[in-house]
């Protein structure tokens, strides 16, 4: 019994490859990088090297993790966190 609406029932999460998570997660870290260095803070900085980081850890569990539900969550994960680390870093740039 799946019910089609739950988050963790999702097509992206169940059946795919994981090549969707790379694009869209290139294009989000590309997106972030550019807007970090941009900044040209310390902070904004180390975020871009972890951002790099982060994608770099993406292709690396895409081709190294055999077990379809554990690579297609850590993907999204790492999605997650490339997200996060770029608004982190500008939120405490706007704070100091």
């Amino acid at each position: 019994m799946t019910d089609p609406t739950r988050v963790r029932d999702q097509p992206a999460l169940r059946t795919s490859s994981g090549a969707q998570w790379l694009v869209v997660g290139g294009l989000l870290a590309a997106v972030a990088l550019v807007v970090l260095l941009v900044q040209g803070e310390g902070v904004t900085t180390v975020a871009a090297v972890v951002v790099a980081v982060l994608f770099a850890a993406m292709v690396v569990v895409r081709a190294a993790v055999r077990r379809q539900r554990t690579r297609l969550t850590t993907l999204a994960v790492l999605m997650v966190l490339i997200a996060l680390v770029p608004v982190v870093a500008l939120l405490l740039v706007l704070a100091a």
